[in-house]
């Protein structure tokens, strides 16, 4: 699928990475010598089926670049907002006019700098066939344990037909702004885009994805990004 068919990607970058910890926001966090965020954006607009890319940036953001054109394909900025269904709704709205608004759009977090290529093929092609969207996953397998107030063991919770969510999803772009904007009308914080279009009735398609396309949340997982990236 070539880039001529329009496909765009967003990503919020927007957030602090409190949960991180330290005055870097995680997403300017260095790997392999570059910025999270550059990795992820790289792994994005090599694609032959992105046609270019949108950031959305705090307001206040002083680390953003300034790059206007990555691998030969535009690449966007825009303001985000407090929450990151904010900043996504931004991003798709600074995506420009002439781009169908019935196509694909893929969302990516910025601090999962381990994308694979073949992942996106993947997820591309299943969105493209299924009109709900699609997103890549990883089946549960680990034992699931429900914990009571204290901590302690209520229970093991059956892990069959469990996923855990990962990013890029993809969806039609008028679809997912409509979705956002019905579950920010209602007052919902929904934490992925997925969960906007489940708000409004669709069923995206689930597809597995690499499990080592991690998101930077803890010291740990950088530690593990650093490996990733030097093999």
């Amino acid at each position: 699928m070539a880039a001529a068919n329009g496909i765009w990607a967003v990503i919020p970058a927007a957030g602090r990475g409190t949960r991180f910890g330290g005055d870097i926001p995680k997403q300017y966090l260095e790997v392999a010598g570059r910025p999270l965020i550059a990795h992820a954006l790289d792994a994005l607009l090599a694609h032959p089926a992105i046609a270019g890319a949108v950031v959305a940036l705090a307001a206040d953001d002083a680390r953003w670049p300034g790059w206007t054109l990555l691998h030969g394909k535009p690449l966007l900025r825009c303001q985000g907002g407090g929450e990151r269904a904010d900043s996504v709704l931004a991003a798709l709205r600074a995506i420009p006019a002439h781009v169908d608004g019935g196509g694909l759009v893929l969302v990516h977090d910025a601090a999962r700098p381990n994308l694979r290529g073949g992942d996106i093929d993947r997820l591309v092609a299943a969105a493209a066939q299924h009109g709900d969207g699609a997103l890549l996953a990883a089946p549960v397998r680990d034992t699931l344990k429900r914990a009571d107030e204290q901590g302690r063991v209520a229970g093991t919770e059956p892990r069959e037909r469990l996923w855990r969510a990962l990013t890029p999803q993809a969806f039609r772009r008028d679809a997912l702004v409509a979705a956002l904007e019905s579950a920010r009308a209602a007052g919902v914080v929904v934490t992925d885009e997925a969960m906007a279009m489940e708000r409004v009735g669709a069923k995206p398609l689930l597809v597995e994805g690499r499990e080592d396309n991690l998101k930077v949340t803890t010291p740990a997982d950088l530690a593990l990004a650093r490996y990733l990236l030097s093999q």
